[in-house]
């Protein structure tokens, strides 16, 4: 796993890259948390089931040149729109089973409600953004999903 932090003027991105393993709460421990009143946390795991089938494994691959810019961007985007003061951010990639987590973000804040949104707009613009793709494998076969994340 490797660790990438960048302190500027606006705030704090930690952004990780987890090819083997995601540890939400040791990205949690990198987020500082002075001056904030609220700390927001997203994290996806990989479902047990879909539709009627069984899954057995999620598979991400990463354009690896690309994924770390555009996570930071994303975190520097979000600490500018809705005043947040630091973003830690990582993602799976390789293979993922259930209940494994996919992706971990925490924001910190002076007030929940930045942080709130903050939060919920890095998660969908990383689906929408991030050089990720998934394919599903399940008991039913193998499916490469449509768009990014």
């Amino acid at each position: 796993m490797m660790c990438f932090i960048r302190v500027g003027m606006a705030g704090v991105i930690v952004v990780e890259e987890a090819p083997d393993a995601l540890d939400p709460q040791a990205l949690l421990s990198r987020l500082p948390t002075e001056g904030c009143g609220a700390i927001v946390s997203f994290l996806g795991i990989t479902r047990g089931t879909e539709g009627e089938a069984d899954v057995i494994r999620l598979e991400f691959d990463a354009w690896q040149d690309r994924l770390n810019p555009v996570l930071h961007r994303l975190a520097s985007e979000a600490i500018a729109t809705f005043g947040v003061q630091a973003v830690a951010m990582a993602h799976r990639t390789g293979a993922v089973g259930p209940q494994e987590p996919i992706v971990s973000i925490h924001v910190g804040s002076p007030h929940r409600k930045e942080a709130f949104e903050a939060c919920s707009w890095l998660i969908d613009e990383l689906k929408k953004q991030a050089p990720i793709w998934k394919k599903e494998v399940t008991t039913d076969g193998e499916t490469w999903k449509e768009g990014l994340g």
